[in-house]
């Protein structure tokens, strides 16, 4: 069958891949990879290194073949297994790992490369428009070498979206940086983003980073996308014990099923759905994130402090139930219990995930 002619009207969608896969050596980088992003949608590939996931991109770039599957961008098919579309005739920007600035051009100079079809006039006014967006109109004559890590990383960005391309691809933008400015520009970067309604792929293996930018993410392990979905579904209704384990922290807590709606773990009896492969009596494992379990004096279920992390506002302490079981907790940092305390605490959570045994 035609792979093309199963695709549907674009539409708003901008990017779709169907079935990707990819081959290095005979064995698989990564096989069956698809997914849609819609115009103004920020997607993201996460998982860690090796997973495929930067390979992946450099398949929708035009930079690798795919050995199976095909991708359309604006409804234009432009990779299959026989027939790829030029990188440079894609009309897909990219942002890479270490920016690839020119260090002989200023940063005008830099954001003005991609628009050499355009009149003079017409470049100026562009490269202005982009300065502004990322708030580098006072050092549009600097170069490179004078710039910090975050004004290269809006330099690159800037470069990228001034020819307007149908996609950006984002490869590690944020990996050469320190945490806290990696935090702030993950969050400028999708305002930025958001503004020029740019249709965006993300690859990281930094969760944060993801969560902070993307609306969609595909988990990426052992070259399969274990789930793409909003990072609020992820992290509270994870697929598998991969994603459950990848996403965010939290501990799997054994548990019996007493009925189809009810399961019993240490912590109390919890309403949750019994896993597809489940019967009554199944033993199985409950994932208890640290926002699960509440500080509570006045609890009589106890458990003991065998460790602690200070996060400014908030401990997270590694307790020890009656059982052994370590579980986490998400504690105000007034509550400055020592190694060894016992404390009380209460389960109170909403959305249950089990997987069976």
């Amino acid at each position: 069958m035609d792979i093309s002619s199963s695709i549907a009207a674009a539409g708003d969608i901008t990017l779709q891949l169907t079935g990707i896969s990819h081959t290095y050596q005979r064995a698989d980088t990564f096989s069956d990879l698809s997914f849609t992003l819609a115009r103004g949608q920020i997607g993201c590939l996460l998982g860690p290194s090796g997973c495929g996931k930067t390979t992946a991109l450099r398949c929708i770039a035009g930079f690798e073949a795919v050995s199976a599957g095909a991708i359309h961008v604006n409804g234009r098919l432009v990779s299959s297994r026989d027939f790829s579309v030029p990188a440079e005739q894609r009309h897909i920007g990219m942002v890479f790992q270490d920016y690839a600035l020119f260090p002989h051009l200023d940063v005008r100079r830099n954001i003005a490369f991609g628009l050499r079809s355009l009149d003079r006039n017409a470049v100026r006014r562009r490269v202005d428009e982009m300065l502004e967006v990322v708030g580098l109109q006072a050092l549009d004559k600097a170069y490179p070498h004078e710039l910090s890590g975050g004004q290269q990383q809006r330099v690159a960005l800037a470069r990228a979206l001034a020819p307007r391309p149908d996609l950006l691809l984002l490869d590690e933008p944020f990996s050469n940086l320190d945490v806290e400015l990696r935090e702030r520009l993950s969050v400028e970067v999708r305002a930025i983003l958001k503004a020029q309604n740019a249709t965006a792929v993300l690859v990281t293996h930094d969760q944060n980073e993801a969560f902070a930018i993307a609306d969609e993410i595909g988990i990426l392990h052992q070259g399969v996308v274990q789930q793409w979905a909003a990072p609020y579904k992820l992290y509270h209704e994870p697929a598998n014990r991969f994603v459950a384990d990848f996403i965010g922290e939290g501990v799997l807590v054994p548990g019996t099923v007493l009925a189809p709606h009810r399961i019993e773990i240490e912590l109390g009896a919890v309403p949750a759905l019994m896993p597809e492969d489940c019967c009554l009596g199944c033993t199985v494992d409950v994932l208890v994130r640290p926002d699960d379990l509440i500080h509570d004096d006045a609890s009589p279920l106890q458990a003991s402090v065998v460790a602690k992390a200070f996060r400014g506002a908030e401990f997270l302490y590694t307790l020890e139930l009656p059982s052994g079981t370590h579980v986490l907790s998400l504690v105000p940092s007034h509550h400055n219990h020592a190694l060894g305390e016992k404390i009380g605490i209460r389960l109170e959570i909403d959305h249950v995930v089990a997987f069976k045994r």
